[in-house]
């Protein structure tokens, strides 16, 4: 498909290659992370419950990425990727969990997959220009302030939308997940968090409005991709507004998704419980239905070396979750401190708190005895998720960070009866 475009960008007029722009690149990146958790104690335990004796998790991830210019104004990339990991609990029991880094295909020995392969086609619309530094997945260049970005292929749907400075890079920031992304968008993505689609943004200094349409997994959080997207799809607009603020400059974005898949209702799995006598079962009742929600997504320069961000989001919350996490809900909140403060400009500390909830049909469902693909402890007494998180990032080497996490998670699973559970990180993050 990606070939077949080229001879249609070809006849588009593109505004010329500046001499100084970077034509190909290769970079790459590593990050490891060690994980542990303390036992803790719990009134009861199910079969997707977080485990409440102690355990170690292990993830690495390597990622080549490469790119280079095929003509003017586009740009091509291709970023084979290798994973491994071990997680808490066989990846169960939490609604935010806690390492970003994990997939729900991982095991101890690697696993070598492509992780994107897209198109980036960019019209200049005039007036003045912008530079974009190199970085990965991105050429140094040249660019009209005010364009039209067209992006198509294979890419994670958080790479073009729910951006946020200071949170949503488990690699270099917060490692849990609902600080990553919003708790409740159940982005479109297979079982490693990469998809097949296309989004087009108009992009000014001020403002950008962008919309996309990408597949979704042909089972709830699967790694085989329904390829039918005019019936299975996840469907996200978001527009976006910089502003300043008491001499601070900052950003603002409100997102709405649409989401639809054969997906079982909460409800429907509960009404046919009642009326067989048994257990609720979420994969009995599976049916084509639709899930819709949105968010508002804020980043603030509170000074030079200062940083807030808030994150509000929720989803509809009638139909499981399919390709994120089981969260209906999120509210979160935080803080980057640049180490320039105390003479480390390339350190950064971060602190944020997360508050993650579901819609009474979920909650229902699982209090029945339900099982969700990553909650399920046979019983629940229902509270909100509560969790707080803060890393130490420590560049003790040109290229090299190292990190000091710890996250609190009360309520683990939405359950009152278990918790609280801690998790002690270490993560070391290379990139060239």
């Amino acid at each position: 498909m990606l070939i077949a475009l080229a001879s249609v960008f070809l006849t588009v007029p593109c505004p010329a290659a500046d001499a100084d722009d970077e034509s190909w690149q290769l970079k790459f990146q590593s990050t490891g992370v060690v994980q542990y958790k303390p036992g803790f104690s719990a009134a009861y335990s199910g079969s997707n419950s977080l485990l409440t004796n102690h355990e170690y998790s292990r993830t690495v991830t390597a990622t080549l990425f490469a790119g280079f210019r095929p003509w003017r104004g586009g740009e091509l990339y291709v970023n084979p990727e290798m994973a491994l990991g071990v997680p808490f609990s066989d990846l169960q029991g939490l609604g935010g969990f806690n390492n970003g880094e994990i997939a729900r295909t991982s095991g101890p020995d690697p696993h070598f997959y492509r992780a994107r392969f897209f198109l980036r086609q960019t019209w200049g619309l005039g007036g003045e220009s912008e530079t974009l530094e190199s970085d990965q997945n991105q050429l140094a260049g040249t660019v009209d302030a005010r364009r039209v970005v067209l992006t198509l292929g294979n890419v994670s749907a958080i790479d073009i939308f729910d951006d946020n400075k200071y949170s949503h890079e488990p690699r270099r920031q917060f490692l849990n997940w609902t600080l990553m992304a919003a708790g409740a968008w159940d982005y479109p993505a297979d079982a490693r968090g990469y998809t097949w689609g296309a989004a087009l943004e108009y992009i000014t200094p001020q403002w950008a409005l962008r919309a996309g349409r990408f597949e979704m997994p042909k089972d709830s959080n699967g790694l085989p991709l329904n390829s039918r997207i005019m019936s299975s799809y996840g469907d996200v607009i978001e527009a976006e507004r910089g502003y300043t603020l008491a001499g601070q400059s900052g950003r603002i974005r409100l997102l709405a998704f649409r989401n639809q898949a054969v997906m079982g209702s909460f409800s429907d799995a509960i009404a046919q419980g009642a009326a067989t006598g048994t257990t609720p079962d979420i994969t009995q009742v599976r049916t084509s239905h639709s899930k819709r929600g949105g968010g508002i997504n804020i980043e603030h320069d509170l000074s030079e070396n200062t940083g807030l961000f808030l994150r509000a989001n929720a989803s509809d919350g009638a139909t499981e979750e399919f390709a994120f996490t089981e969260v209906d809900r999120s509210l979160s909140a935080g803080a980057v401190f640049k180490g320039a403060r105390w003479g480390r400009a390339s350190d950064e500390l971060g602190v944020a708190a997360v508050v993650n909830g579901l819609s009474s049909s979920h909650r229902n469902y699982l209090a029945l005895g339900g099982l969700g693909f990553f909650l399920g402890d046979g019983h629940l007494s229902y509270r909100a998720e509560q969790i707080v998180e803060t890393y130490y990032s420590l560049n003790f080497a040109k290229r090299f960070w190292f990190s000091l996490d710890y996250q609190y998670v009360r309520n683990p699973g939405y359950n009152a009866d278990r918790g609280p559970a801690n998790f002690f990180g270490l993560r070391l993050h290379f990139e060239i």
